[in-house]
């Protein structure tokens, strides 16, 4: 005999409303705000019975802003729900504000039957849950007759599609992360601006990384503030008109060149600033300004490469020393050589006692370094016990008494070897610059007097002999190496920093040291 039961199932029905709410809650919807009426009632009485939270507004509009404020707090679309003629009319300002916020919104209206659709139907707004949360977000309106909402049908006969799935996490072109790197390495007065966009995205943890591992200074547009706290002190938010007026490298985050931010036009901008725009909708790119760069991405996804990219955002001589002077003991030895690391070493490594700073002198000879270095560790090992002997080489520097880690080690002297590396006497090349030179079948016909071996392991001198060597090419590389070196006086140490090789040092006034063209 056949199942009775399963003949009642299969002759179920189910009302339109309760598949509309059905959908709603697969598409993982929390929230619906609204005004109810005929024919969108039902709908939100069903979407109780499923979980979904109903909220009631006294105006559609207001009901609008609170749903696609929802979807910017969750980044799933929020629900607004209206009866059809002035309802939706009412909360066409909502709609507007959340396309032009990128703010995802799925607007639901009730409207007439679909037999006097030809009568006069409403305007139509792009449909679906994926249009609202895929690429550059916004509203999107679903038109619900009323005929759907009582309609009652078979539940066989009904297939709910999955849950939209979160859009893919889309990456800048390396070529162009390498580029914006370069821009930003180079520039002199930079200036982050964090966007709603930067927030939406999540990309609070990156973003804030880039900000203290190149002390770049940043500037919240009015819903960007908190991706990076206010309170940070890299934030230029109370010298707003002043950071944005002389920065020459402005990198926007998420945000646009709309009215807040003056069109990124002078006068409140310098007439040749450059912009490096990083947004996940392509249209943007490009409005009002012309960029130096673009990337076109998720904002968390390309800070993260920009934070990843160690070959295009290598350090420079004032992040390696300011990272540096943040560890180094007040009672300790700087010993320094080299021509820039010397010279902005000294502007930046401080010293506390006298007698406690050695370097190249009246003279300004080189290859004093290792060997001052050595003697100061017997000065502080007999007079100072326990102070440290901290030893700032450039690369050329350390060429000319490098062999002497060796004494160093053979006497187990606990100095702290530091080579700031470029590759070369002032500048040098980066690897794929230096293979080029290769190509040639005399290389010392093509290669500048100044360049050296890139990317040398100078630390595996110290290995060699039995201290302990380490190679570095980040910020976090340096802090933990350093911090290690420091806490172990049972063995010297060599830091080999790799910097970016064209880094120099800033504008002087002795014109008398800077007057060479190279």
């Amino acid at each position: 005999m056949p199942d009775s039961n399963f003949a009642e199932r299969s002759e179920e029905q189910v009302s339109g409303a309760k598949v509309i709410a059905q959908a709603l809650k697969t598409q993982d919807v929390e929230y619906i705000f609204g005004i109810v009426g005929i024919p969108v009632t039902e709908i939100a009485i069903a979407a109780q019975q499923l979980g979904i939270k109903y909220i009631g507004m006294r105006n559609e509009q207001a009901a609008c802003y609170a749903a696609s404020a929802i979807g910017y707090l969750t980044g799933r679309p929020g629900v607004c729900l209206v009866v059809s003629g002035p309802g939706l009319i009412h909360a066409l300002g909502g709609m507007a504000n959340a396309n032009m916020n990128c703010w995802p919104l799925l607007m639901i209206g009730g409207s007439s039957e679909r037999n006097q659709e030809t009568m006069g139907a409403f305007q139509e707004f792009p449909q679906a849950v994926r249009t609202s949360i895929y690429g550059r977000p916004g509203a999107c309106y679903v038109d619900i007759p009323a005929d759907f909402v009582n309609l009652q049908v078979n539940v066989n006969s009904l297939k709910y599609t999955e849950c939209c799935m979160s859009p893919p996490i889309s990456m800048a072109e390396t070529s162009a992360v390498r580029m914006a790197a370069s821009v930003i390495r180079n520039a002199k007065q930079p200036l982050l601006i964090i966007g709603k966009g930067a927030a939406y995205a999540h990309a609070e943890e990156n973003i804030k990384k880039l900000v203290e591992q190149y002390k770049l200074p940043f500037l919240p547009t009015p819903m960007g503030k908190g991706v990076v706290p206010d309170n940070h002190p890299n934030c230029v938010g109370a010298a707003r008109s002043r950071a944005l007026q002389f920065a020459d490298v402005i990198v926007l985050f998420g945000a646009r060149l709309n009215w807040i931010l003056h069109f990124g036009l002078p006068p409140r901008y310098q007439p040749d600033v450059k912009f490096i725009q990083v947004d996940i909708c392509a249209e943007e790119l490009g409005n009002n300004v012309k960029p130096t760069v673009t990337l076109l991405g998720d904002v968390s996804a390309v800070s993260k490469q920009e934070l990843a990219s160690k070959k295009s955002l290598p350090m420079n001589y004032y992040t390696v020393f300011y990272h540096v002077q943040e560890q180094l003991p007040r009672d300790c030895f700087v010993v320094s050589e080299g021509a820039n690391t010397m010279d902005i070493g000294r502007t930046v490594l401080q010293n506390y006692l006298p007698r406690h700073r050695l370097d190249a002198g009246t003279f300004g000879t080189m290859g004093v370094g290792l060997g001052f270095a050595i003697a100061a560790a017997m000065v502080a090992k007999d007079r100072h016990p326990g102070q440290r002997v901290i030893c700032v080489e450039g690369d050329s520097a350390f060429g000319f008494s490098g062999m002497e880690v060796e004494t160093i080690c053979r006497y187990n002297l606990p100095i702290i070897l530091l080579v700031v590396n470029n590759n070369g006497i002032y500048q040098g090349f980066d690897m794929d610059a230096w293979k080029e030179t290769l190509k040639f079948q005399d290389p010392t016909a093509v290669v500048p007097p100044m360049c050296l071996l890139p990317n040398s392991h100078y630390e595996q001198i110290m290995t060699a002999f039995g201290g302990k060597g380490y190679f570095v090419e980040t910020p976090e590389e340096l802090q933990k190496s350093l911090r290690q070196s420091l806490a172990d006086t049972s063995k010297p140490s060599l830091i080999n920093i790799m910097i970016e090789p064209q880094a120099t040092r800033k504008a002087q006034d002795f014109h008398w040291l800077t007057r060479s063209n190279m």
